[in-house]
């Protein structure tokens, strides 16, 4: 057995005669939320849109618990639940209504499964209300519900926070962990909220102009991207003995230098012994919005 739940192989897409996606390789783990974040343009949107089976792939590949979303459509799709963009709910019936209304377009979802989704998502209380009269939230929340009648293996969630509040924004961070942790989904998650995937994911792909230029674990990627901060005297001076060593960069009373575990050992006793005091080293760990603009040159997250 595998813990693979989705499988994208050389994923590509063309538009006319320009390549919007290009040869896309990535998996997801049973059990994981994986980020997946890029600039505006980047392709995100037309990724998801195909692994959710909206638009074709030009070539490659798509394969949901080992089922081909070319060849086994329907038995892909069984495994699959997501919201690409916000839920589309009917807001003059009621939230019961909206779930009943989706389950008859699914095979066999009985009552007491919608029931069951229902106290799942926290939704008992107020499942009976007009869906107008809930807040963004309790909508997002309805809109998962939707997703999940089917018992998916694969939930697709495109911008989940758009719109909410900073509280509401924890509550759905926590509720999507759930879902991971304790229900063994494999949660996809696009985002332009870099902190809150920085807090919610355990691994990350970012995307350029239809590429994936990284992907790891945000421990990961963070970690490679350490930095030691020096606070020395004379700081001119100071620049000087290290510009020897390695790269350098000035931030108001700092000298920033890669981290190299094994070298700042040298580095200090070369400064020491040419009269530079060092007052202050520290360890500083990039969040992952300096990694992104980084990586992707300065594009902003959309």
């Amino acid at each position: 057995m595998t813990d693979v739940t989705l499988a994208v192989k050389n994923l590509r897409k063309t538009i006319g005669r320009k390549e919007i996606i290009k040869g896309l390789n990535f998996e997801l783990h049973q059990g994981e939320v994986f980020g997946f974040l890029g600039p505006n343009g980047a392709g995100k949107t037309t990724t998801i849109r195909m692994l959710t089976g909206l638009i074709k792939p030009t070539t490659g590949s798509i394969s949901i618990c080992g089922f081909d979303v070319r060849k086994d459509f329907t038995k892909a799709m069984q495994y699959l639940g997501c919201i690409v963009e916000n839920p589309e709910l009917y807001p003059y019936l009621s939230g019961w209504d909206n779930l009943l209304h989706f389950a008859r377009m699914l095979p066999s979802v009985s009552e007491e499964q919608i029931e069951e989704t229902i106290r799942f998502v926290g939704l008992d209380a107020r499942i009976h209300d007009k869906v107008k009269t809930y807040s963004l939230g309790m909508r997002q929340r309805l809109g998962i519900a939707q997703a999940l009648l089917n018992k998916p293996k694969v939930l697709i969630l495109d911008e989940p926070t758009n719109g909410l509040d900073p509280a509401g924004i924890r509550e759905m961070r926590q509720f999507i962990r759930n879902l991971a942790e304790n229900e063994g989904l494999s949660v996809l998650v696009s985002s332009h909220l870099l902190s809150e995937i920085q807090l919610l994911c355990d691994r990350v792909a970012i995307m350029k102009k239809g590429e994936i230029i990284q992907i790891d674990s945000v421990d990961n990627l963070l970690t490679k991207q350490e930095k030691l901060a020096w606070r020395v005297l004379p700081l001119e001076q100071g620049k000087e003995v290290l510009e020897r060593f390695t790269d350098v960069e000035v931030e108001e009373d700092y000298i920033i230098t890669p981290l190299v575990d094994l070298k700042a050992g040298e580095w200090s006793k070369v400064l020491i012994e040419e009269g530079v005091s060092i007052l202050e080293m520290n360890r500083k760990i990039p969040v992952l919005e300096d990694l992104f603009l980084q990586l992707t040159g300065g594009e902003s997250v959309g």
